[in-house]
Formats: C-alpha cells, structure tokens, sequence
C-alpha cells in the first residue's frame, strides 16, 4: 500500500511538473504551451474518436513483433552457440561486443539499401536492437547450468534431445526471459524513430505528421500515447513471465 501510495505521489508530480512547464512557465511560448497535459489528453481524445489511431497502433505493434521474432531465434541460437563452446565466446568477443555498441539507428541507411522503403527496413532495426540482450542472456544461461546434470541425465541414458529438453530449456528459461523483456524495451525505444524512414503508417509517421502539420497538441498526444503503451506492455510481459515462471517451476 505505501508502494502504491508512493507511485502515484510520484506520477502526480511528474503530471504537475508537466503542466507547470507547458502552461505557466512557457506560456508566452505557443509551441511548447500546446504541449499541455490537457491539450495532449484532448488531441488524444480526437484521435480516438476519429479512429486512424488505432491503425497506427496496429501496423507498430504488428512489425514491434515481427522484430522481435527474428531476434528471439537468432538471439537463441548466437547465445547458444557462445555459452556453448569457449572458443566461439572467446573468438568472437570483439565483434560481438563492436556489434552492440554500434547504434541500431545507425544501421538505417544500411536497411533501406538492402530492403527499400517500408516494413521491411523497420523490421529489420528492430531485430538489430533486440538481438543482443537476448543473446547475451541466453548465454549466460547456458553457462550457468550445472555441468553435473548433464552427466546424471548421460548416465540415467537421455538421450541428447531429452536431456536439452528437461535440463537445459528450464534452466535457460529465466535467463532468456530476461532477455527477452530488456530487448522489449529496446526494441520499443528504436521502433518510432525507425517507423520516419519513409514509412506511411505507425506511430512513428504520426510522430512526422503531427510536427510536419504543426499540430503540437498532436504531436504531445502521441508521445503519451508511445510511453503509455510502452508502460503498459512492460507490464504485461513482466506479468506473463512470471506466470510462466511459476507455472513451469
């Protein structure tokens, strides 16, 4: 209860921090003073009204998953790979950490080279951005397993699929859930500026359309709109793993 208390003391000052920036201390400013909590809250109201909204929300979390699916399974199989055997993990170290420091917005020019304009090139940054956290989690992982398990499931006559199975998915699960969580938050925050490469739907093309129209109101409604679905998807996929968690424990 005094967490909760506490959250939404802290939210009703961030909401009057908020108001207090756009309406009293830029109010001379007609810009940032159409950026307001209720200006925002009535362009959002407008949108949904409207309903071109939810197609943009749609066609994001529609290539937001498709993304994400290709990161998952690369990310699976390159974490395996390095957790697996010393000499790919330390072989590889340097590229794989070159490779993560390398902004995955940097790699836009590239995508629409290789993929044109469109779904395809967003898809791709997202994969890009969500592939190592999932790799890397999923390594550890695999290096955190007790070797002595695989020896008893050898010696009890598993055969290689059965001991993968029952030993060494379970005991991967909690790693690559991580990681599959921090690459959601990734891939979230990479998503919007990718959707302004020459894409016409999204968020992100609402994010261009808003500013381009000089609908500032528009433009703060659909900021609020990316955090709280953001916010809202955190959640949700923190919920469902743990759920997962504790009904395969």
């Amino acid at each position: 209860m005094k967490t909760l208390l506490l959250r939404l003391v802290t939210t009703a000052a961030f909401v009057g921090l908020w108001w207090w920036s756009t309406d009293i201390l830029s109010a001379d400013n007609p810009i940032i003073s159409n950026m307001s909590p209720v200006d925002a809250l009535g362009a959002l109201a407008r949108f949904i009204e409207a309903g071109s909204i939810w197609n943009a929300i749609s066609v994001t979390l529609t290539r937001l998953g498709l993304g994400l699916a290709i990161a998952t399974v690369l990310g699976v199989l390159i974490g395996w790979v390095l957790g697996s055997y010393r000499l790919a993990e330390q072989s590889s170290s340097i590229v794989v950490q070159f490779l993560r420091m390398v902004s995955p917005l940097s790699w836009a020019p590239v995508a629409v080279v290789l993929f044109g304009i469109g779904t395809a090139p967003v898809v791709f940054l997202i994969a890009i951005a969500a592939i190592w956290p999932i790799a890397l989690n999923t390594a550890a992982g695999i290096k955190a397993l007790n070797p002595d398990w695989m020896l008893l499931a050898r010696s009890l006559g598993a055969t290689r699929g059965e001991a993968i199975r029952t030993i060494v998915i379970p005991g991967i699960r909690g790693h690559v859930l991580t990681g599959l969580r921090l690459a959601l938050g990734v891939a979230w925050i990479v998503l919007v500026p990718a959707e302004m490469l020459g894409v016409d739907s999204g968020l992100g093309f609402e994010v261009l359309g808003a500013r381009d129209n000089m609908d500032y109101s528009g433009l703060a409604a659909v900021m609020l709109l990316i955090g709280l679905l953001g916010f809202a998807m955190d959640l949700l996929a923190q919920s469902l793993f743990k759920r997962w968690a504790a009904a395969t424990a």
